[in-house]
């Protein structure tokens, strides 16, 4: 299958590493894989690190010539099978290239709010795969009136040979971090606003570090709340057992480090990348019973589910997993749920046989290279 993919948004957020992923993905399945991206940001360099052919462009907006001549030019020599694309404002020119050319089109929603009534309506129905990214998404997009048979799901990919156990790394990174190697290290990986749940965790990790003085919390990322988050930290007792790295590009480096990881979101997220992430390395994780995030793990098997914003749910499961038997089986059943449900195989897998099968939109009668 020869598969284009379209993302030219430079930036640096869980969908463009959904898109990133999903090709090198499709790409060690033995898929023929090039893309139109961003020379900047994410999905230009990770292109380039997994040597996916690519051809730099942007889409400024729904008129931008420039755009639509990249991306017809690269159907014109590739003869695409499939256009992929994962972002808004993509998805009109990416169906109109989609109808000049007679190649059908697959986009990826990942985020719940309205679009306007005319996307609602049409981009679901003029695209051959309208996909979402988690069944929350799903029931989602059926509240706004879409048909549920135009509405397919594809869980994110992880990558778990990059995000995978590493004893090595593990040691190297706590001892850059001053942190004992047989301390426990409760992690946050994430954008710090009030709708990811930052001072609800910070409040329950102060009251499980009082009762136990190996456990650390490492806090990987930034954001409006970063400040508060400091203040915070500084006026515990347990200030030292703080550590922050500010916003990195390499999570699976400190993920490595963790004992396990908290997703303590109060407000819905639509999937939750860095539960799976966690999970590859071997890393239980407590999550929010809110949005999607309980699609990424196994509840009492991978992790723990918790009510959103509780402190005393959210210090007592913090201080369940200090204990070691139960983080080590626990992250050994992450580690085999991530590969089975989220690695590049099993996704890849799950997505040729969405593109595969016969779907209810045809391009003007049958697809020119389908």
């Amino acid at each position: 299958m020869k598969l284009l993919f379209v993302g030219t948004n430079p930036e640096n957020t869980g969908a463009a590493t959904h898109f990133v992923t999903l090709a090198k993905a499709m790409s060690e399945a033995g898929h023929a894989v090039e893309g139109v991206v961003s020379r900047r940001g994410l999905i230009g360099e990770g292109f380039e690190t997994a040597h996916i052919p690519a051809h730099y462009s942007s889409f400024r907006n729904v008129y931008d010539v420039r755009g639509y001549a990249a991306v017809l030019r690269r159907v014109r020599e590739l003869k695409p099978d499939w256009l992929v694309g994962n972002f808004g404002k993509e998805y009109w020119p990416l169906i109109a290239c989609g109808r000049l050319t007679h190649t059908p089109v697959a986009l990826f929603r990942h985020r719940t709010p309205r679009m306007s009534k005319l996307s609602e309506y049409g981009i679901p129905r003029m695209a051959q795969r309208f996909i979402a990214v988690s069944n929350y998404a799903r029931n989602a997009y059926l509240q706004w009136g879409v048909p549920p048979e135009l509405i397919s799901i594809s869980y994110n990919p992880v990558d778990t040979a990059q995000f995978r156990p590493d004893p090595q790394l593990r040691a190297a990174v706590r001892q850059q971090l001053g942190i004992d190697n047989d301390a426990i290290v409760l992690g946050y990986v994430g954008r710090m606003h009030g709708g990811k749940g930052v001072t609800t965790l910070m409040r329950a990790a102060n009251e499980a570090m009082a009762s136990n003085e190996k456990l650390h919390v490492l806090w990987v990322g930034n954001g409006p709340e970063e400040q508060v988050l400091h203040e915070m930290a500084a006026s515990s007792q347990t200030a030292e057992r703080h550590h922050f790295t500010g916003w990195v590009a390499d999570t699976a480096r400190y993920c490595s480090a963790m004992s396990f990881l908290a997703f303590p979101s109060v407000e819905p997220e639509t999937f939750g990348r860095v539960a799976i992430e966690a999970e590859a390395c071997g890393v239980p994780v407590l999550g929010s019973r809110i949005g999607g995030i309980p699609e990424t793990l196994q509840d009492q098997v991978t992790g723990y589910l918790i009510e959103p914003g509780n402190v005393a749910a959210w210090r007592d499961a913090i201080i369940s997993l200090c204990d070691p038997l139960r983080r080590d089986e626990m992250g050994q059943a992450a580690r085999a749920f991530a590969i089975e449900h989220f690695g590049n195989a099993a996704v890849a897998r799950d997505f040729e046989e969405l593109l595969s099968r016969s779907h209810h939109s045809p391009l003007h009668g049958d697809h020119a290279h389908a």
